[in-house]
Formats: structure tokens, C-alpha cells, sequence
């Protein structure tokens, strides 16, 4: 992969997720026309922005870059970009909150955590992972919540469905390391899984799904396969 078409995956994917930002106020207000409260109408979005950004973005770093540098730089301008949202006043309001900046975290720790398990590991698919975990597996609790609880809530319910999707995810990827590291893998989303539930102040989801899942993975890679 060239520097040049590295830059142009860059700005296409940068304009896509941009796009999905924009595009989200459809569905917002659809859900808001039919009756639905728009503070549910807001947390679906989230989640739709979580796994048409955030997870489409991941699966696609591992084949079109070679330089963790991308994915640094395009996590840290959409961090910019919701911060910026927030703090003008424009507030992109079909799925951003007054109450918290969860979304600018989330774009935080995609760019940081992405980038620097790359460095440290040297593989892309174990960088994306806790990433995965992120946006697709934290997506999914928030929608089965949001269906079956209808407000926004920590239910154990979605913590199963994680757990269905991340522990799949876990394990494959882990047999992607060199040496290959499924059950440290499968382990790694079991620890998200767990950890979704809870926040601290303003340490929220985000930031502990990655942190706990990275930190399982450099376990993992440095002790070596379980069996």
C-alpha cells in the first residue's frame, strides 16, 4: 500500500463516517415522527453511529493501511470534530447529548487505542479488536436495551448479546496472532463483555472496554497461547 493510496483511504473513510453522522438525523426523525421519545430516538442513533462508524472504520484499517499514523490521525479530527459540536453549541442533536460527551470519547479511544496496540503489537487485526468490542459489541447491548428496556439502562440482557458477538470476534482474531492467542482472544471479550457495565465518573464504557481488553491482549501476546 502507497503513502497516496493510504491518504485517499483516509479522506474516503473520513467523508463516509462524516456521511453516517450527517445522514443519522434521518432515521432520528423517522423514529421521532412515529411516536418515540426522542431521547430513545438519540440512544439508537448512538448505536447506529457506533457500528456504521466506528465499526465499519475498524474493519476496514487492517486492509487498507499499513501505518498506524491513519488511523491516529482521523480518530483524533473526529474527536475534534464532536468535541467542537459540543462545545459551539451546534450539537448534532439526533445523537449527541447535553448530559455527557460519550460520543467524544468514544472517537478518543478509538484513535489511541487502535494506533498504539498496532505499534506495540505490530498486527492490525489484534489492534482493531478492543475497537470491535467498542463499536459493535457495545452497539448491540444498546439497542437490545433501548427495545427491551426503553430507556437507557446497564440491564444485564445486553450484556448477553455482547457476549454472543464479541466472543466470536475474540477468538478469531486471537487465532490471527503470531503465535496465535484464540483462548486469550475469547478471554479478551468476556473481560469487555463484564466490563460494559459499568462507569466511573467520567471514566466511562468506552474508555474501560478498551483499556481492559487491550490490556488482556498484551497479556496475552507476552505470556504466550494458554494451551
Amino acid at each position: 500500500m502507497t503513502l497516496a493510496s493510504q491518504f485517499q483511504w483516509a479522506t474516503g473513510l473520513s467523508f463516509y463516517v462524516l456521511a453516517v453522522l450527517l445522514l443519522t438525523r434521518i432515521p432520528y426523525r423517522a423514529m421521532v415522527s412515529r411516536g418515540m421519545e426522542p431521547i430513545r430516538a438519540v440512544y439508537y442513533n448512538r448505536k447506529i453511529v457506533h457500528m456504521l462508524a466506528g465499526g465499519v472504520g475498524s474493519l476496514m484499517v487492517p486492509l487498507v493501511f499499513a501505518s498506524p499514523w491513519f488511523p491516529l490521525v482521523t480518530g483524533l479530527l473526529l474527536t475534534l470534530l464532536t468535541y467542537l459540536a459540543h462545545a459551539s453549541g451546534f450539537r448534532m442533536y439526533w445523537f449527541q447529548t447535553e448530559d455527557n460527551r460519550n460520543d467524544v470519547k468514544f472517537a478518543l479511544m478509538w484513535a489511541c487505542s487502535v494506533s498504539a496496540l498496532w505499534w506495540i503489537l505490530d498486527n492490525p487485526w489484534l489492534a482493531i479488536l478492543p475497537a470491535l468490542y467498542m463499536a459493535f459489541g457495545d452497539g448491540v447491548t444498546g439497542v437490545v436495551r433501548n427495545a427491551l428496556i426503553r430507556k437507557r439502562s446497564k440491564s444485564p440482557i445486553g450484556n448477553v448479546f455482547m457476549l454472543l458477538l464479541c466472543a466470536p470476534l475474540g477468538w478469531y482474531v486471537g487465532g490471527l496472532a503470531d503465535p496465535p492467542i484464540p483462548l486469550w482472544g475469547l478471554l479478551s471479550a468476556v473481560v469487555a463483555t463484564v466490563i460494559e457495565r459499568y462507569e466511573i465518573g467520567p471514566i466511562d464504557d468506552n474508555i474501560l472496554i478498551t483499556i481492559s481488553a487491550s490490556g488482556v491482549l498484551l497479556l496475552g501476546v507476552y505470556l504466550g497461547p494458554l494451551i
